[in-house]
């Protein structure tokens, strides 16, 4: 939520109304019925914040990564990559449409949710002092800030879907989160400009892909990632990406 009063240009989210600190981790991605709101964002910090935000999200990163499953729903995903969405959970679809297995959709899903040790973090609920609002996301621009916050869906999910196993295995990190020094920025901004530049063609196919809502003037989670990565490498700063339950 955007605090009306804030100052032109600068990002500010607000906790919506029963969303009290340590309440991000409250919802886990194995529950598609239930309702959350849900956030990634990529925000820009100099190497020094990046260096402070590394104690407490890097391990969380590491831990989310290197879960038992995690693994194997990527591997599943490369193997089998999910046909149109609008077939999954169809009785058959209309000329010839492929089903998805119910399995691999429910892998994905838990693939590209937010990872549990990044949303305690995130949350507050591991260090009270530090959560994603208030020590990661403060005052952030419009510029140096990618954000897509969602009712009962996951940005990177649809990204993820949208351009497909092989582009998303050139993005930097683990499915969405990752912390980058300004020099790491700029190594990997020539694989995210390959995993995020299109044809004409490509870029219809990919967009009939993406089922999130934007809202009018929206930027689309296929673009702010590039955006925001061309803008941090031309200031020298580095990347913070978290992909979070807000409520």
């Amino acid at each position: 939520m955007a605090d009306e009063h804030a100052s032109p240009g600068v990002v500010v989210m607000a906790r919506r109304p029963g969303c009290e600190r340590g309440s991000l981790s409250a919802v886990g991605g194995s529950f598609p019925g239930m309702g959350f709101t849900s956030a990634w964002a990529i925000s820009s910090h100099t190497d020094e914040g990046i260096a402070g935000l590394s104690s407490h999200l890097l391990p969380a990163m590491r831990a989310d990564r290197g879960h038992p499953e995690a693994e194997r729903r990527w591997r599943q995903w490369l193997r089998e990559p999910l046909p149109d969405y609008r077939t999954w959970y169809s009785f058959g679809g209309e000329g010839g449409d492929v089903r998805a297995d119910p399995d691999a959709i429910e892998s994905f899903r838990e693939l590209t949710a937010p990872g549990r040790h990044v949303d305690d973090v995130c949350g507050g609920t591991v260090d009270p002092s530090f959560d994603v609002l208030d020590t990661v996301w403060e005052g952030q621009s419009e510029e140096s800030m990618f954000v897509s916050v969602h009712s009962k869906e996951y940005a990177v999910s649809s990204l993820f879907h949208a351009i497909g196993p092989t582009r998303a295995a050139l993005l930097p990190g683990w499915c969405g989160t990752f912390l980058l020094s300004a020099a790491e920025v700029r190594d990997s901004l020539p694989l995210v400009e390959r995993a995020l530049t299109f044809t004409p063609a490509e870029r219809a196919a990919v967009e009939d892909q993406d089922w999130l809502y934007y809202g009018e003037g929206e930027e689309r989670v296929l673009d702010g990632p590039l955006r925001v990565w061309r803008t941090a490498v031309l200031q020298g700063l580095g990347l913070c990406g978290v992909s979070v339950h807000l409520c």
